[in-house]
């Protein structure tokens, strides 16, 4: 695994980490809350005839923080720079906290995201949502590396249905991707803020092709997250990964890689 050396490039007030591998059209992979561009590993290693791109985001892996802000702008523009800079203009494809990044930025820059593939992600956030992801930032506020390790494992716990699954050696990772939490937090106040500013209204702006993928048993973005995106983007696909939690490129990676896969040759 990560056979291929990473990379590192200043981008807008952070160094960002990532990873290339393969050839061919350019594909941007954005991971979700508390990983890291690892999280992409199958895919990078097995997705033939692309030439992919997964990058830590600010304050996770070995990506910088940076002065957060604490807004889905901020890490939008993030995307946008890599994109300018690094990639060139791309497919995309987000997971969870990733596609609502990756949505976001095919909203403001179209002539960039020339095709956006959506796992497990939400436009919009209710309210236990909100207060969910308040608690999560309130242990790192209070320092807390402990009461934060023991969220990360519970949330990662309820993100997996298979019970073989080693929940504390991928909690572990998890871990580590976040350091000492201040981009994971920085993260959390951006989805946060879709409560009361939700991404939807903005869909309008998608020029690009659209895909979505979910998981039969996602709880942190349910069915009617996706049913969401696609009425407000009617010719947008949807595909359902089996036997998956939220976590769904863990449980079922060849799986998620196959409809990532189809996704991107349709768009090509």
């Amino acid at each position: 695994m990560n056979a291929v050396p990473t990379a590192t490039i200043t981008l807008r007030d952070i160094d960002v980490r990532y990873r290339e591998a393969g050839s061919g059209p350019a594909v941007v992979l954005v991971h979700g809350l508390a990983e890291d561009h690892l999280s992409w590993h199958v895919q990078q290693e097995t997705l033939a005839g692309f030439r992919t791109y997964a990058y830590d985001l600010r304050g996770h892996g070995g990506t910088t923080q940076g002065v957060g802000q604490g807004t889905l702008a901020q890490l939008r523009d993030d995307l946008g720079a890599f994109l300018r800079e690094v990639s060139g203009p791309a497919y995309c494809v987000g997971f969870s906290l990733g596609g609502t990044v990756v949505l976001a930025a095919a909203a403001a820059e179209p002539d960039l995201v020339t095709g956006a593939v959506l796992i497990g992600t939400s436009t919009v956030v209710g309210r236990a949502a909100a207060e969910f992801y308040a608690e999560r930032i309130g242990r790192v506020t209070d320092q807390d590396s402990s009461a934060l390790a023991e969220a990360l494992h519970a949330d990662t716990a309820a993100a997996l249905v298979n019970p073989a699954s080693d929940v504390d050696a991928i909690t572990q990772r998890r871990i580590v991707a976040v350091g000492d939490g201040g981009g994971y937090a920085n993260a959390a106040r951006a989805m946060a803020g879709l409560r009361s500013a939700p991404l939807t209204p903005e869909l309008g702006s998608v020029r690009c092709p659209v895909s979505v993928i979910g998981a039969e048993h996602d709880t942190f973005c349910p069915r009617k997250a996706a049913d969401i995106i696609r009425e407000a983007l009617p010719h947008a696909t949807y595909t359902e990964i089996a036997d998956a939690g939220h976590l769904m490129n863990v449980e079922q990676p060849e799986a998620v890689t196959a409809s990532i896969t189809t996704a991107l040759e349709g768009m090509s």
